[in-house]
């Protein structure tokens, strides 16, 4: 029987702003073709955390569909290209413990398939090559978002949230709100009715994205939504981060550097004015004091004058319930595991496309709507939580921190009998049946064994079916020698960037 619409879906208000309220606003409006009128309501006195971000390559397709060209992007966000992450010291702590994981698939194979002389990732795939040469994954003449390797970027946060506000309220029709939210109106079938703003009055709405940050107010202080902790798997609980200047003609990484610690890991993420490098550690193993010793000991092989470090503090945790009533929880507010991996920023891109796929034009069908991104959401996050600790049980270092990320009670069902059942195959389809999957396949076979998990038992069938391993190996290394003959430096190719934005007299200065 046909149901009629009660109310169509015209008003959306987004409170909070960032990266998760400004990409929501953008996408939304971008989507909807100004059909569904988007406020973004602001608070003038909270400051963007802005210590760097690192993204997958999903957000080339976000920046795409919502109309930023690549280049106004790395230049107004001080941006680099990211192939990837490097892992240092986290299987033994040896000098020489090191592996990639990149954004390019391996080739079909195990690690016994392999030449031994060379780690995984460099046998398997041609983006490390790139990599260890601070080679970027495109030439300049390419076509926006287009590479010879797949790649995401860094960026300055505070400087891509004020190039999406300007891109939304310029020429996405997103209407500004700066303003504090001093009340909350329910409506009577508990749904969010309107926000109270202190100057600016009353602004209500059809549906209400909560981009608040860890503060939740709509999803949190509002509707009650509680929190799944994830903290007794993920230890790590707060990070020292700083802002490291560096020479005009230093080398630019081509993927973030985390270097694992006693009791965590840093980051290190390049962009061409400075680095970005923060220390993560879980407060039960490491005090605040040693944390900042650890920090400390890592820039001086940069700089030797450093500035204070910015304190945080948080918690892996995600709501039971992001959509509840009229309500999609987005961002830190829905969720946050810590920034290993990167997860933050495409977690709000692929909560936007589940919105925007199935867009509740009905409001009397929105709980189902609601029921069924609640279930991927919760998928999503627990795939998350099993691909981090994963990271943390392959480990053999023998810190009291290590020794506990080992403990068979600190890790879930489902990642223990994956571990037990890659003993005799690679991760595959099977493990992962999502048609979206954050980290794929591929993604576990990087960390498997670049962490030294010992290769599958040999399997007949699997080897019947790869006739041709050597020929595989050929075009890989043939592969890497033509990308770094051809391939341009991320310095020079961000420099060159830049000059074509200077005026005549700076670049003559």
């Amino acid at each position: 029987m046909d149901q009629a619409i009660t109310r169509p879906m015209t008003r959306i208000v987004v409170v909070g702003g960032g990266t998760a309220g400004w990409l929501s606003a953008c996408r939304i409006a971008a989507a909807t073709a100004g059909s569904v009128a988007v406020t973004l309501v602001e608070s003038p006195d909270v400051p963007s955390i802005g210590v760097g971000e690192g993204t997958w390559p999903t957000i080339r397709r976000t920046l795409e569909r919502i109309g930023i060209g690549e280049t106004e992007l790395l230049r107004a966000c001080d941006g680099s290209f990211k192939q990837g992450t490097r892992f240092d010291g986290w299987a033994t702590g040896a000098a020489d413990d090191r592996y990639y994981h990149p954004f390019v698939p391996p080739i079909d194979s195990d690690p016994a398939d392999l030449p031994g002389d060379r780690p995984f990732a460099f046998a398997a795939c041609a983006q490390p090559h790139v990599c260890a040469e601070d080679l970027a994954p495109r030439q300049p003449a390419m076509p926006d978002y287009a590479g010879a390797l797949n790649y995401a970027y860094h960026l300055d946060a505070a400087r891509l949230a004020a190039l999406l506000t300007r891109h939304a309220t310029t020429h996405l029709g997103v209407h500004h709100v700066r303003d504090h939210v001093v009340s909350v109106e329910r409506a009577g079938n508990g749904d969010i009715a309107a926000v109270a703003t202190r100057q600016s009055g009353r602004i209500a709405g059809d549906l209400f994205l909560d981009c608040s940050g860890h503060r939740g107010l709509l999803i949190g202080e509002t509707l009650g939504v509680e929190s799944v902790d994830m903290s007794p798997i993920l230890f790590n609980d707060r990070a020292l981060a700083v802002q490291v200047p560096v020479a005009p003609d230093s080398p630019i990484a081509s993927q973030t550097v985390a270097t694992a610690h006693a009791a965590g890991w840093l980051w290190d993420i390049g962009l061409p004015t400075r680095r970005g490098i923060g220390c993560v550690y879980a407060s039960a193993f490491m005090s605040d004091d040693e944390a900042e010793d650890v920090l400390a000991r890592y820039c001086r092989r940069i700089a030797s004058d450093l500035p204070s470090p910015r304190r945080l503090t948080f918690r892996s945790a995600y709501r039971t319930a992001p959509w509840t009533a009229n309500c999609l929880a987005i961002g830190q507010s829905a969720g946050f595991m810590e920034p290993l991996e990167a997860s933050a920023i495409v977690m709000i891109e692929l909560s936007l496309d589940a919105l925007l796929d199935d867009f509740p034009v009905d409001p009397a069908l929105m709980s189902i709507q609601a029921r069924r991104f609640n279930m991927l959401a919760r998928y999503r996050w627990e795939r998350i939580v099993d691909f981090l600790k994963l990271h943390y049980v392959l480990s053999r270092r023998e810190e009291p921190y290590w020794r506990a990320h080992r403990d068979p009670a600190t890790m879930s069902d489902r990642l223990a009998e994956a571990l037990a059942l890659w003993r005799h195959r690679a991760p595959s389809a099977f493990d992962l049946p999502m048609q979206d999957e954050l980290f794929p396949a591929a993604s576990y076979r990087y960390i498997l064994w670049g962490m030294g998990f010992p290769a599958p038992l040999p399997s007949p069938v699997r080897r019947a079916a790869r006739p041709d391993l050597a020929g595989q190996l050929r075009q890989v290394e043939q592969r890497g020698r033509a990308l770094a003959a051809s391939l341009p430096t991320n310095r020079a190719y961000l420099d060159a960037l830049r000059a074509e934005q200077a005026s005549p007299a700076e670049r003559t200065a």
